[in-house]
Formats: C-alpha cells, sequence, structure tokens
C-alpha cells in the first residue's frame, strides 16, 4: 500500500506525462506556471436554487450556474427524475433523457392547444425545408406513415366490428 505507484507500471502508457523532458507541447508551449496562479481564485457563491434542478447523481451539488427557465414539470419531468437516478454512464439515464424530450414535445403541443393556440406542425418541424430540398425522402417518410396509419386504423375497425358480432 505505500508504494502505490508500482501497481501501474505494468499498464502500457501509464506516468507518460510524468517526465517533463517527454511533453509533447515543448517547444511551442513557454512554460511560467503563471496559469497555476489563477487556480487559487476564490470561488463566487453559489446561484440560489429556487426551482428545482436535476443534476447528476457523480456531483456532488449542483454546479456554480445553471439555467432555471423550465424545471422539470409533468410526464417528461417525472421521466427526467427517474434518468438523474441513474449513472450518467448507463443507457438508463440517457434513453429516458431522449425520450422526455419526445414527451415534452407534446406536453408543449397540447399546452398550446389548451391556451387556445394551434400550432403549425408542418412549419416548426421544418417540412417545407425538406419538402424543398429533400423532396424524395420526405414523401417517402409520408406515404410509409399513411400506410402505417391506415394499417392500424383497419386493424382497429376489423376489431371494432367482430367484437360486435361476436
Amino acid at each position: 500500500m505505500e508504494n502505490r505507484s508500482e501497481d501501474y507500471k505494468n499498464i502500457p502508457g501509464w506516468g507518460i506525462d510524468a517526465d517533463p523532458n517527454n511533453n509533447p507541447t515543448y517547444p511551442i508551449k513557454n512554460r511560467t506556471n503563471e496559469e497555476h496562479k489563477g487556480y487559487t481564485w476564490e470561488r463566487p457563491p453559489q446561484q440560489p436554487v429556487d426551482v428545482e434542478i436535476l443534476h447528476s447523481n457523480e456531483r456532488p451539488n449542483v454546479s456554480a450556474v445553471f439555467g432555471t427557465s423550465s424545471p422539470p414539470s409533468g410526464l417528461s419531468g417525472m421521466i427526467r427524475r427517474f434518468a438523474f437516478k441513474h449513472s450518467e454512464n448507463s443507457y438508463l439515464h440517457w434513453l429516458p433523457l431522449i425520450m422526455a424530450d419526445r414527451v415534452n414535445m407534446v406536453e408543449g403541443i397540447i399546452e398550446d392547444i389548451a391556451h387556445g393556440h394551434i400550432p403549425n406542425i408542418y412549419a416548426e418541424r421544418g417540412w417545407s425545408a425538406e419538402m424543398k430540398y429533400n423532396k424524395k425522402e420526405f414523401l417517402t417518410k409520408a406515404v410509409a406513415t399513411a400506410v402505417i396509419i391506415s394499417a392500424v386504423t383497419a386493424v382497429l375497425v376489423y376489431q371494432s366490428k367482430h367484437k360486435k358480432t361476436a
């Protein structure tokens, strides 16, 4: 335990930057050690936390500055809270965050409609630009979506008719 540095010498590349004569920035960087003086600054006061802030469970506290414009809310907020209970190296962190973004988009559309504003989804999704510059792929996606919606509708109608006769 006293000499732990010896334990790592068998790892290729371990301690490669320990030798100052083997510094890859040597001729370019003029080392004056002035950059180390900046490490002695006094930390500014913490931004007050007046809304729920989700932060990595790998950090002991929130970062010095953070955004507060849209704290987590609704179903997307519940999904985000679940995601932040898991480590950042886990799919259980990142995949729920991606899903929460999609859910939040739908929540925003519902909120717009509830406030009497009908969103222009065609323009907001950039479909006019896609139609102009990527017409073939746009039409392929549109036809595929129409086929899927038609198939699902047909199955649901077929099932509802057979349930009534049974």
